[in-house]
């Protein structure tokens, strides 16, 4: 696979600059900023996973927080029994993830536009209500984990070690992304996208790439979530609502959809203008919201456009004269 090629080579030298500082950042930072990127990175782990479904496959889905709020209910709800196996925690995040990926999946992709987003939002609203409803594990007020997850001797209730896993995952999710982008099976799904009954007609069933791609999708924001559950060591169903849906599209959108590092980069510029804000101004979302929508109007392919745009101008700039005109304009001298 080519990553050197002019339309991403600035977006790779600057993704792996931001990956080689997370690198660095808990030997040179206080914990609390430790602890803050690491909630940045798990946010970005989601909206990587969000990527595969909206930006890749076209799949518009508001949904997502359900997914998120599993996996963190994934390590709460065994927790509350004592069980503090990050295997288990692991694999019944994968399994209730999988298996409402599939169900929502087959149900949504009956529909497309404002169907879509709509279904997809009453099945996160759904799950929000049901554990609310829950009273014997908090209700609306969430609960408290004890037992964090224990993987042998590794604990991810200390945020040093939540920060490794969470970035040593995003790492592996942003690689496997960029394979699948230019891999069968997503050239496919961004076919899929453009034109799904073109894809059908050439023998490929589109409705199951994109069933699939959603699932895989809602495993990566499940483990997100359990990672935040660990970081947190709470789990709330306000994890489950829309305004988190919300602010993920916002993330994928911000970066640029389709993208590679589309959603890492969103993700940062998103939580971190956030918090910038914080510090100069209680009054943070008057100006927060008119900053998005600034940054999208002035460029609809998000950050990663940004990047693709500045390769472009490099690209005319390094390219060397025609030895033609330069040989005319040296005999009309």
């Amino acid at each position: 696979m080519r990553f050197n090629t002019p339309r991403c080579r600035c977006a790779w030298a600057a993704s792996l600059l931001l990956f080689g500082v997370l690198v660095l950042l808990p030997f040179i930072a206080q914990p609390f900023y430790t602890a803050f990127v690491a909630r940045i990175i798990i946010y970005a782990i989601a909206a990587t996973g969000l990527n595969l479904a909206l930006g890749y496959g076209g799949m518009i889905s508001f949904g997502h927080a359900l997914f998120f709020g599993i996996g963190a209910y994934s390590v709460a709800l065994p927790a509350f029994y004592g069980i503090d196996n990050g295997w288990v925690h692991v694999l019944s995040c994968v399994a209730a993830c999988a298996l409402l990926g599939l169900v929502m999946g087959a149900i949504c992709l009956r529909t497309t536009g404002v169907a879509f987003i709509m279904i997809t939002l009453a099945f996160a609203q759904m799950g929000y209500f049901v554990l609310v409803s829950l009273k014997q594990y908090g209700g609306d007020d969430g609960t408290s984990i004890a037992d964090t997850s224990k993987f042998f001797a590794l604990d991810l209730g200390r945020p040093d070690t939540v920060y490794t896993c969470s970035l040593i995952v995003l790492a592996l999710a942003t690689y496997w992304m960029a394979r699948l982008r230019v891999s069968p099976f997503g050239m496919v799904l961004r076919a899929a996208r453009m034109n799904a009954r073109r894809v059908d007609a050439m023998g490929l069933p589109a409705k199951q790439y994109l069933l699939a791609a959603y699932i895989l999708s809602a495993i990566l924001c499940g483990l997100a979530g359990l990672l935040l559950a660990n970081l947190n060591a709470f789990a709330s169903p306000s994890t489950l609502s829309w305004n988190v849906s919300g602010d993920l599209i916002a993330m994928v959108m911000l970066g640029g959809a389709g993208s590679v590092f589309g959603a890492v980069l969103g993700a940062f510029a998103f939580l971190g203008l956030e918090e910038v804000l914080k510090l100069f101004t209680e009054h943070w979302m008057a100006v927060f919201g008119p900053a998005l929508v600034l940054m999208a109007l002035l460029g609809k392919a998000g950050i990663a456009g940004v990047f693709a745009a500045v390769d472009a101008w490099l690209s005319r700039h390094r390219r060397p004269a025609d030895p033609m005109v330069s040989t005319a304009t040296g005999e009309q001298s």
